[in-house]
């Protein structure tokens, strides 16, 4: 019997992983998929990907980590020893530590607008919210202060463990993160012209449905669910051996979705009723995010309180993000270098006061120096996002499904037989066929 820690509770195992699954792409990513790919339409079809793609290739993910008892690199060379495919670890581990340097930026950019909503600050003088947008990320030192506290709140919270640390913070912060959305939905369903907002993002356009609406719904079910990464991997070696894994992967899948349809529910209903439809660019990434809904709450009743809200929202789900992405590094660093959890913490958080200011500073001050066109920034999230998540997802299905014994799936989906699975024949053909094939549709629309 491993002595490795394990969640204390299922609450808390579901609660860590839909923190990990839920993030900043859920909330700024959806939006503006669905407004230019046909709204419930869309919405359908991001549906079936997640149980299409997205719960198949959870379960195999699952199945390494809970099946293997170690980190993502650790789980190969212990079910396969001497061949190669630990590489697929590596992989995924440099994908989420590439992921988690320029994501703190984002993480922080979050935490810097919830306190100068907290203050009032952001409502302060004339300039147009682009205008403040643009001066915040152009400055030196302020982007990099919000970035470094980021990577502090994560370091105090990686640093107490896996039970008093990571499932601790999930069990509050998920509970809190769910609350705000309702009572924002709620908010955003009795404003002005709510019903024109909910028409437009559930009226279905299946005119609107093609290869890119397609390849932009299995990118949205890939990265919303945390594929390719090492998090579920790694969070599922913390699994207690009696958990069920395809309710588990059920079970998040689901709340991501619903994450997803509530910020639908909220953003279209706000814009709509303030008039700020006027075209595709007020629903995208930052737009959106640090534009368009500050200008929505300046035109409610107590515009700071309800931007204090909403931003608490972010900072929570960037945070339960960034705690995943550190935890996939630290448990290798503990399990293959037997380190102990505070040298393992923070030889992951401390060089991020380097590499994620680089990050933050390559959209500012250092615009100007770029690696094939690109910036610092957008040139890890292209590589991370583009290029090693599908290998990963398609080599650990590969992996999964053609490598290892079929009995080594059943046996993990059933818990060694203790009671049945019809997911497992679905599981094991989309693992080997169907999977693969989305993910390699996905790599070259990307790379097109």
């Amino acid at each position: 019997m491993s002595n490795k820690v394990k969640f204390g509770s299922k609450i808390g195992l579901i609660a860590a992983t839909v923190g990990s699954a839920v993030g900043l792409g859920n909330v700024w990513r959806f939006p503006n998929a669905a407004q230019e790919n046909g709204g419930a339409a869309f919405l359908l079809l991001y549906l079936a990907c997640v149980f299409i793609l997205g719960i198949p290739v959870m379960l195999s993910e699952f199945s390494l980590g809970r099946g293997g008892n170690a980190d993502s690199v650790t789980v190969y060379h212990k079910l396969t020893p001497g061949r190669p495919w630990y590489l697929n670890g590596w992989l995924g581990v440099i994908a989420s530590y590439l992921i988690l340097s320029y994501y703190m930026v984002v993480a922080g950019w979050t935490v810097e607008y919830f306190w100068h909503s907290l203050t009032g600050e952001l409502y302060d003088g004339t300039a147009p919210f682009a205008e403040k947008m643009g001066d915040m990320i152009a400055t030196t030192y302020k982007p990099v202060f919000w970035t470094w506290v980021m990577i502090i709140l994560n370091m105090g919270i990686l640093i107490k463990g896996v039970n008093k640390g990571v499932e601790k913070m999930s069990n509050i912060l998920m509970p809190l993160l769910f609350v705000i959305l309702v009572i924002f939905c709620c908010v955003a369903l009795n404003l002005p012209k709510a019903a024109e907002g909910v028409e437009y993002f559930l009226l279905p356009d299946f005119s609107k449905i093609n290869g890119q609406a397609l390849s932009c719904a299995l990118g949205q079910a890939f990265f919303s669910l945390s594929l390719g990464m090492g998090i579920l991997v790694t969070y599922s070696a913390y699994y207690p051996s009696d958990t069920k894994l395809t309710r588990t992967a059920v079970t998040v899948s689901s709340l991501g979705f619903l994450v997803a349809l509530l910020m639908g529910l909220i953003i279209f209903p706000a814009v709509t009723s303030f008039g700020l439809n006027g075209g595709s660019d007020t629903l995208k990434g930052t737009a959106l995010i640090f534009i368009t809904l500050p200008e929505v709450f300046m035109r409610m009743q107590q515009p700071a309180f309800w931007s204090t809200l909403f931003f608490l929202l972010l900072a929570v789900a960037a945070l339960t993000s960034t705690i995943s992405l550190g935890e996939v590094v630290i448990l290798l660093l503990q399990d293959r270098f037997k380190l102990s959890r505070a040298k393992a913490c923070l030889m992951v958080m401390l060089p991020l006061f380097v590499v994620s200011t680089i990050c933050s500073l390559s959209i500012g001050p250092w615009a100007d120096i770029t690696i094939l066109g690109m910036t610092i920034f957008d040139f890890l999230d292209s590589t991370a996002t583009n290029l090693l998540l599908p290998v990963c997802a398609f080599v650990g299905c590969i992996y999964v499904g053609w490598v290892l014994p079929r009995r080594y799936l059943q046996d993990e989906l059933t818990n060694h037989g203790t009671f049945g699975s019809f997911a497992y024949p679905m599981v094991l053909f989309s693992i080997r066929f169907v999977a693969p094939l989305l993910i390699v549709f996905i790599l070259f629309s990307q790379l097109l």
